[in-house]
């Protein structure tokens, strides 16, 4: 299917699609598109803070790939704050929020992630709709309209 590059001045994006986080040395993960999120979520597992300049910082695992343990990279950030964070079963969980620029086709901008464990879900990430509002329109029967990232760039 051939699509717009821009719909009202917003690039199209597909309901799946890889970004990448390079301030965090993530070349590539796939995320899937969540209107109905408010803020965007990405994986992570042995969460450990820390001081660093007087400030608070998050030290975390991620599985980049799915179904793929055996691959980790490790990050850190600042601590935006923590955020109340209601899932899609309806449990309540307190989330650190860091901020992080990703790379996502063309663009290149921030956007503030909570923090979970998310290996047992389909996907790492999740693109809530704070990220998406002012540059991105979803089509959901798109998917990988931005092209696909190579998960092979964690391969040796």
């Amino acid at each position: 299917m051939n699509y717009p590059d821009e719909v009202h001045g917003k690039t199209v994006i597909g309901w799946r699609e890889w970004a990448a986080f390079p301030q965090l040395n993530i070349p590539a993960i796939k995320f899937k598109t969540d209107t109905g999120a408010k803020t965007s979520c990405l994986h992570s597992f042995r969460q450990d803070l820390f001081m660093k300049g007087g400030k608070q910082w998050i030290r975390f695992g991620i599985h980049p790939i799915q179904k793929r343990t055996d691959i980790e990279v490790f990050c850190e950030a600042p601590v935006v704050e923590f955020r109340n964070v209601t899932n899609s079963g309806g449990d309540t969980e307190e989330r650190p929020v860091i901020s992080s620029r990703i790379i996502l086709g063309e663009l290149e901008w921030d956007i503030e992630l909570t923090l979970t464990n998310r290996d047992s879900m389909r996907f790492r990430m999740l693109l809530g709709r704070s990220a998406m509002e002012e540059l991105l329109v979803v089509d959901p029967a798109g998917s990988y309209v931005l092209g696909r990232k190579k998960g092979s760039l964690y391969y040796k």
